[in-house]
């Protein structure tokens, strides 16, 4: 595979003919031009992504300060280790974004992974904030770092951060791919499994204003998943020879992988445990998110018969509406700024 070329700073030299515009091996001025834009659904992304202002702060964890030590074991368990997973995740994004963009040639593009990188430390800082808010300072330390001392978690980390360190190391094309597909495993399966926990914690009357945190990152997540979509797409359309018969079997495999990595660890956290959620329900709702990303991609389903919402987890959508509107992006967009604190928690 040819190696990519980081983009120069300053390139008086670059295409600002929108036809020549590309999102990778494009010869990029960098400039921000809001007025011309080849890729018509970066304003509408934008704008969303802007209007989703919120601080973390804002939300109040009082209860749940006192609800923490309440929580039955397994309960307790599972917090502390889907809120460490979550940690690693965002932290790792914030820092692998940068990275992405130093090849993405399409500016407009690069304007909004600059946005999702700003959101993923808003993300990073809301983790903190509950932690601080519910543990002690020994409690937070143990739960911040778990995935160095629990091997299945450190497993979950180590097969993101391989993708991502194989393209540090070889920044080629085909690696390039890979770190678009585990972007979208982690944005589009990994998330969105592990706020189902909180969804039902919240449902069963406990850790409501964890569950709040957690809808508004659902919230930003749902667009990065969406921009992610798009831009594998585009890349579809202008290099189709990296979507050739052998290298949508690969991306499939590693969309699989990441979905029974995620059903193997909702096994180990959640199981047959909890209070409203079992392992079937996280196996049925795990495998239809793995069917949907794929299907996303044009690749065929991975999981016969889980093309539909399981009708036992219908409840998680309507859980993950963090202000009373839609906050599915693929579907409706919010046209209204709102800060978070003056939005009311229906729980």
């Amino acid at each position: 595979m040819d190696y990519m070329r980081k983009n120069p700073l300053f390139n008086p030299d670059g295409d600002t003919e929108l036809v020549k515009r590309r999102m990778i091996g494009g010869n990029t001025t960098n400039l921000n031009d809001f007025n011309n834009m080849k890729y018509d659904w970066v304003s509408d992304w934008y704008r969303q992504a802007m209007n989703n202002f919120w601080i973390p702060e804002e939300i109040n964890l009082a209860q749940d300060k006192k609800q923490y030590p309440q929580l039955v074991e397994d309960e307790r368990r599972a917090y502390d280790k889907i809120l460490s997973f979550l940690i690693f995740l965002d932290s790792i994004q914030s820092a692998n974004l940068p990275s992405i963009s130093q090849y993405i040639t399409a500016n407009e593009t690069n304007l909004c992974l600059h946005i999702q990188t700003y959101q993923e430390c808003i993300h990073s800082q809301s983790y903190s904030y509950m932690l601080d808010s519910i543990c002690e300072p020994n409690e937070r330390d143990a739960v911040l770092y778990q995935w160095k001392n629990d091997e299945h978690l450190l497993r979950r980390n180590k097969f993101i951060g391989d993708i991502y360190n194989d393209f540090q190391q070889q920044p080629d094309v085909h690696n390039f791919m890979r770190v678009m597909i585990g972007n979208y495993i982690l944005e589009g399966i990994y998330f969105y499994s592990g706020f189902m926990f909180f969804y039902n914690l919240a449902r069963n009357g406990r850790m409501t204003g964890s569950a709040q945190q957690i809808r508004y990152i659902n919230r930003d997540e749902n667009t990065h998943l969406w921009l992610f979509r798009s831009i594998i797409h585009a890349l579809r359309d202008e290099n189709p020879e990296l979507f050739r018969n052998t290298l949508q079997d690969e991306y499939q495999r590693m969309i699989k992988e990441g979905t029974e990595q995620e059903m193997a660890w909702a096994d180990y956290v959640i199981g047959n445990r909890l209070e409203g959620l079992n392992g079937q329900m996280c196996v049925d709702y795990i495998r239809y998110l793995g069917n949907l990303r794929a299907t996303g991609l044009g690749l065929e389903p991975i999981f016969s018969g889980y093309e539909e919402e399981p009708d036992s987890m219908k409840w998680v959508s309507n859980y993950s509406n963090a202000n009373m509107i839609r906050t599915d992006f693929f579907e409706a967009r919010s046209t209204a700024y709102a800060k978070s604190g003056a939005l009311v928690d229906d729980l």
